[in-house]
């Protein structure tokens, strides 16, 4: 049996607080020059936070390693993506460095880069070979939380790989269900939730607790995108 309307809130709160106490239990993403090692390597992890562009082209000339790690596991590539560097994080993945090298909170340049928007860097990954089975510390894909924030160019770049749109992470979600439960039913949101079902999101696809897509989105007022969804099966 479905739960009634007047119990999603309590629902959503209650998967929402897990999703921060995830947050604050795991490490966060922040970069420490000084934790780098010496010589080149630390020398191509500051001109990343520093953007020096000519100073990591240089380093890559000179073959400096790319997949060495800071304290928090991160390399050179996933620190220009932290630092929406989108110009160096090409120059990197141009010269080899891993797009699927994973931090020590889950974080690799692939999953990071769909999460935060960044078109090109994602479009520049593809060929690089995405693994798709490597999830983030949600459990998700990088297509979740990029339709929750509704980066809609960069969730048309990541379906043209073979990335699941019906992917489930730890909190039961997938890519529609977070649109619906942590999106606006904004224009943007619309257009995601329309990418992804024509991509073959499954409109009934429910969460946890039995509540469907379009009972989330009729919950939360998003008329448009409840009617986005209706159209495509969803009950």
């Amino acid at each position: 049996m479905r739960p009634p309307l007047d119990s999603l809130a309590w629902s959503r709160r209650m998967a929402v607080g897990a999703m921060m106490a995830m947050c604050v239990a795991l490490p966060g993403p922040a970069f420490s020059a000084e934790s780098a090692r010496e010589g080149p390597v630390a020398e191509l992890f500051k001109a990343v936070e520093a953007g020096d562009l000519d100073a990591v082209k240089q380093l890559i000339a000179a073959k400096v390693s790319l997949e060495e790690r800071n304290e928090q596991g991160e390399t050179a590539l996933l620190v220009a993506v932290q630092k929406d560097e989108d110009v160096i994080a090409t120059a990197l993945i141009a010269a080899g460095a891993s797009i699927n090298a994973q931090a020590t909170n889950k974080d690799t340049p692939w999953l990071l880069a769909g999460a935060s928007g960044q078109t090109e860097v994602v479009r520049a990954m593809i060929p690089a070979g995405p693994d798709l089975s490597i999830v983030n510390r949600f459990g998700g894909t990088a297509l979740i939380p990029a339709c929750e924030r509704g980066h809609v160019e960069t969730i048309e770049a990541l379906l043209t790989t073979k990335i699941d749109p019906n992917h489930v992470n730890k909190l039961g979600w997938t890519c529609l269900l977070e649109i619906v439960i942590l999106g606006n039913g904004g224009p943007r949101h619309q257009k995601a939730a329309e990418l992804v079902l024509a991509a073959g999101a499954d409109p009934n696809l429910a969460d946890g607790h039995g509540v469907t897509p379009l009972l989330h989105a009729r919950a939360n007022g998003q008329t448009e995108v409840e009617k986005i969804i209706a159209a495509a099966g969803g009950k």
